[in-house]
């Protein structure tokens, strides 16, 4: 419901300003001692004994004021944090993910999110790009989960004056970051069959067989794998450098600078990049070609890193004996995507390990989304932004 503040003076008023005269605006972003604001109608009052064209004194003000309204987008419904400011703020959750490189999606995305003051935008699932923001009018503040999202184009935010802002790194309990922990869990998972023979045994069958030759030596070289790393601009005195930061000796990690050569030599891949423009299918049928057959892809990073197509594709025909993903193209998954509804380990098929973007766990996304609250909370004080962006 609408709630009526008082301010005793506004920044400019209308000319020429005639005797007796109210002056009604619509949907006005109001600043005042207390932050940001939206007024759906402010009133002001004059003097009554004025001639027109003359200066104007002030009386008095008065506006109606409407709650900030907050688009959430993502899967994850925002959580309690946001339960001290529903006085203030509107939040309306959107669930189902609209690609912006599809035209028609596009046109539903502005059309989903036009009257909206503030977006709470969950990673990158949702690029923002000038020509998305031209389109939204009303948008006076974009906030995201993270220290960095390369899908929205932050200087033309700054350009508008709308302030973006992420959350601070964080990791989950013991120091360990929940994606590393996750990529681990689903590689062994992968590894030892796990998820095939649970949903056996759940069938009332037995195992599947044992287990191959290199897939046990994957999984016993858990605690001693040799490991290489391939980047577009990796040296291996990066290499050295990062390791150093783990507390490894030197020559535990070693840089690859040939990317089909990384590809064709690893037992297991797993995918720890930034997605922006530039990275999106950086792994596609040539790199998937290049694999073992006896390999596993794990992705916990970002669905189009890989291109989609060649990697169904690869799987279906059995290419690498495994994929553990826990991102897709479209998140949250859609109920007929074909990595619901494929028969995965069967007729040749790879088997595929299949998590919901888990990666963050509940502890850092819980996290995230007090910070993002606080962050709300700060704008709407009118005080300065955690984690700034822009």
């Amino acid at each position: 419901m609408p709630i009526t503040q008082h301010w005793g003076w506004v920044s400019h008023l209308p000319e020429p300003i005639f005797p007796m005269q109210s002056w009604r605006a619509s949907k006005l972003q109001l600043r005042s001692a207390g932050g940001n604001t939206c007024a759906e109608n402010l009133f002001v009052i004059f003097n009554a004994h004025l001639d027109p064209g003359s200066s104007v004194e002030l009386v008095g003000c008065f506006a109606v004021v409407s709650p900030i309204s907050c688009a959430a987008l993502g899967d994850c419904r925002p959580p309690p944090h946001f339960a001290h400011l529903e006085d203030r703020i509107e939040i309306a959750h959107f669930p189902e993910t609209l690609d912006p490189h599809d035209p028609e999606q596009h046109a539903a995305l502005i059309t989903r999110l036009h009257p909206f003051d503030g977006i709470l935008a969950m990673r990158e699932r949702t690029p923002f790009k000038k020509e998305t923001l031209t389109a939204l009018p009303n948008l006076k503040l974009l906030l995201t989960t993270g220290t960095r999202n390369l899908a929205l184009d932050t200087a033309y935010c700054a350009e508008r004056g709308i302030p973006v802002a992420g959350t601070a790194s964080r990791s989950s309990s013991g120091g360990v970051d929940s994606a590393a922990q996750h990529a681990w869990a689903v590689i062994l998972a992968l590894a030892r069959h796990v998820a095939r023979d649970d949903a056996a045994l759940k069938r009332g069958e037995g195992l599947a067989g044992v287990t191959g030759r290199d897939v046990g030596r994957i999984a016993i070289m858990g605690f001693g794998m040799r490991v290489v790393a391939w980047s577009g601009n990796l040296t291996q005195e990066t290499a050295e450098l990062q390791a150093a930061a783990c507390g490894l000796p030197r020559g535990s990690f070693r840089a690859i600078t040939d990317k089909l050569q990384f590809f064709g030599q690893a037992d297991v891949v797993s995918l720890h990049h930034v997605l922006s423009e530039l990275s999106r299918g950086i792994v596609g049928r040539a790199e998937l070609a290049a694999m073992r057959r006896t390999a596993l892809l794990v992705n916990t990073s970002r669905g189009p890193l890989i291109d989609e197509t060649a990697l169904l594709e690869t799987l279906n025909a059995g290419g690498v004996a495994g994929a553990a993903l826990d991102v897709f193209d479209t998140e949250p998954l859609p109920r007929d995507s074909p990595w619901r509804t494929t028969a995965w380990g069967r007729d040749g098929r790879s088997e595929v390990l299949l998590t919901p973007h888990m990666g963050y766990g509940d502890e850092q996304i819980h996290g995230w989304y007090e910070e993002v609250a606080e962050n709300l909370e700060r704008w709407l004080d009118g005080t300065e932004l955690k984690t700034r962006l822009n």
